[in-house]
């Protein structure tokens, strides 16, 4: 018996063979079957907003907004939308001068900053 366990640990089963399959099949088991609590690995939580105030800069304001909402809007009507969309939600007049991309380590838009002038 302990000649197995030690067989088993070391795995010491020639491919092809039925110990082998069965090992290889309650590995995916365990890796499909495995509740993802177990892990503390759960699904990306979305953002609570889609635009941010960050602390501004002495000439404006600096805006976080998430790539989904500027997504559909054309390039050329970017700085008007967007401009648009923040008088709305803070209810401030001013407009947007740059519109920043930020990427993410593998080049994906993470988002974009976006600087006001009063």
């Amino acid at each position: 018996m302990f000649s197995g366990l030690k067989r088993f640990i070391l795995w010491d089963f020639p491919r092809a063979s039925w110990q082998y399959d069965v090992m290889v099949g309650v590995i995916l088991a365990f890796m499909f079957l495995t509740p993802r609590e177990w892990f503390r690995d759960s699904p990306k939580i979305p953002k609570a907003s889609e635009i941010v105030l960050l602390p501004g800069t002495h000439d404006g304001q600096v805006f976080w907004i998430e790539p989904e909402l500027v997504a559909r809007i054309p390039e050329q009507e970017r700085l008007a939308r967007v401009s648009d969309i923040l008088r709305s939600t803070f209810h401030k007049s001013g407009t947007v001068t740059r519109l920043e991309p930020i990427y993410d380590s593998e080049q994906g838009i993470e988002g974009y900053m976006a600087f006001a002038k009063q």
